[in-house]
């Protein structure tokens, strides 16, 4: 898989028409990315209508962006594993754009997802044990519940909770859709 830093990758849009695509969540897009960047969130990421729907040749790169570069790689996979080649992974994300002090666009700021899982994972298991201890001991398996999830997600790298925050209307663009562009 190729890779590209965003100094070398902003230098490429100065000379021509670049197509950079972020696949971070709609509510993280809105908050802060690269300039010229456009939302395709990789949940709902299909290769063939990105490439059906891009505006320059096929053959031209494509280059793909989140926040760090862990959902941008998975998303390039994505990409090859449907046939296609000219896929460049943005090394250091975002947050390595925004850092170099490169243009970005401001929006909305949410509070990020993962910020989100974690006070709802926490709140969950403490009304387990509340109930739990309460009311009656079966909610503890609320807690348990919970705790299995979060092993799973760290086992995995896929998160439940965070793809089902993720799709709640206050992490959506506005008009819906599934991507945003501004």
């Amino acid at each position: 898989m190729k890779s590209i830093e965003v100094t070398q990758l902003s230098e490429l849009q100065k000379n021509g028409d670049v197509e950079l695509i972020d696949v971070r969540m709609p509510s993280e897009f809105r908050s802060v990315h690269a300039a010229g960047a456009r939302n395709v969130p990789l949940d709902s990421l299909d290769p063939r209508s990105v490439f059906a729907d891009r505006n320059g040749s096929i053959d031209q790169p494509l280059y793909v962006i989140c926040q760090g570069g862990n959902r941008s790689t998975k998303a390039c996979q994505k990409f090859v594993d449907a046939g296609f080649e000219n896929i460049v992974n943005v090394e250091g994300g975002t947050t390595a754009w925004d850092k170099a002090g490169l243009p970005v666009v401001r929006g909305k700021q949410t509070m990020p997802l993962m910020q989100q899982v974690q006070l709802t994972a926490g709140s969950l298991v403490l009304l387990g044990a509340v109930l739990g201890y309460f009311v009656h001991p079966y909610f503890i398996g609320l807690s348990a519940f919970v705790g299995a999830g979060l092993m799973f997600a760290g086992a995995t790298g896929t998160c439940g909770m965070a793809s089902m925050l993720g799709k709640m209307p206050w992490n959506q663009c506005a008009g819906g859709g599934g991507s945003c562009s501004v």
